[in-house]
């Protein structure tokens, strides 16, 4: 009967995360197709390309992930404010929480670290367990 149990929660839990990942796609597609920006939205992807650094004003480390809705996004996470996620490879999966801006491309997610002055949401990458913010 324990095992039952345990066997139902945690098919309860993978079905919430399933519908809170699809929900957070359904947004993100919803704020493409209507140009939305400005939006403090999480999610996950999977990296489909690694882009060189930005390294003109503030340095940033930059990504493309692609959507279970299959919406790409590029990640520009700003490296003099938090650290680089290392040993980042193709087809690995990263959570995310930053703010969206339209492009026609799909979007890009942006301040995902701590904002030193406060006026801003944190934000954050997860990438194999540990937490860049």
């Amino acid at each position: 009967m324990i095992y039952i149990n345990k066997i139902l929660i945690f098919t309860f839990l993978l079905y919430a995360i399933s519908i809170n990942v699809l929900a957070n796609d359904a947004k993100l597609h919803q704020a493409y197709q209507n140009k939305y920006s400005d939006l403090q939205i999480q999610g996950s992807g999977t990296v489909i390309r690694i882009l060189p650094d930005d390294n003109k004003g503030s340095r940033h480390q930059k990504f493309i992930v692609k959507l279970k809705s299959n919406q790409t996004l590029l990640i520009s996470h700003n490296i003099d404010l938090s650290n680089r996620i290392s040993n980042l490879k193709i087809g690995d999966t990263v959570e995310f929480y930053g703010e969206y801006e339209w492009n026609h491309k799909g979007g890009v997610i942006h301040w995902t670290h701590k904002d030193p002055k406060n006026r801003h949401v944190h934000g954050w990458l997860k990438h194999r367990g540990k937490t860049y913010d």
